[in-house]
């Protein structure tokens, strides 16, 4: 008798898995089908097909459980004297059997699966890099020009304040002294 390299966690419905990864799927696809069998009113054919039709073109089944489950309902659909045989699509295997995926893949497959990654050179790269540096530019230029001007604004504001306020405190210093000097001069002639 040949020993099995298969542990207990990669059997499934009497299917043996490579490994456990796919076994917990076929679990999971078993679960679905309970889950769908609860709700599904077979009395009504046309419902049967559209979640039939659905699960399809989706890929929601990848294993076997799915696709003996899918050809379970197929061969249902196609005992059905009011679904035409043409309405009842085919299903579809997402893999050739000399063990290799397909390269064509469902929507629902390509969702799942990250993106390859791509080392292409964008053109918008290298623009976007040059337009900013030009604002980078912009923007120190026009902080120099403020900084600069003699007008008030944000950045010098309080020096230009306090260099009003000194000039005008100069200013009447300056008066004071001029009316004082005639002060003493209007005094100095009346005294004569």
């Amino acid at each position: 008798m040949e020993e099995s390299n298969q542990t207990d966690n990669s059997i499934v419905e009497g299917y043996s898995f490579l490994n456990e990864e796919d076994a917990k799927r076929a679990a999971g696809e078993r679960k679905r089908i309970s889950y769908i069998e609860e709700r599904l009113d077979y009395s009504k054919p046309e419902s049967v097909l559209a979640i039939y039709r659905k699960a399809i073109k989706e890929r929601v089944f990848k294993t076997p459980i799915g696709f003996r489950y899918l050809k379970n309902m197929q061969e249902f659909l196609l005992g059905q004297p009011q679904i035409n045989d043409e309405d009842v699509p085919p299903i579809p295997l997402q893999l050739s059997f000399d063990n290799v995926l397909r390269e064509q893949t469902s929507p629902a497959h390509v969702r799942i699966q990250p993106a390859a990654k791509k080392v292409e050179k964008s053109p918008i790269l290298p623009i976007s890099i040059i337009l900013n540096i030009a604002l980078v530019i912009a923007v120190v230029a026009m902080f120099a020009i403020t900084l600069n001007s003699e007008q008030p604004n944000v950045l010098n504001y309080e020096k230009a304040l306090v260099n009003r306020y000194a000039g005008w405190e100069q200013e009447l210093t300056e008066r004071e002294q001029a009316v004082r000097e005639k002060e003493r001069q209007l005094l100095i002639e009346e005294e004569k």
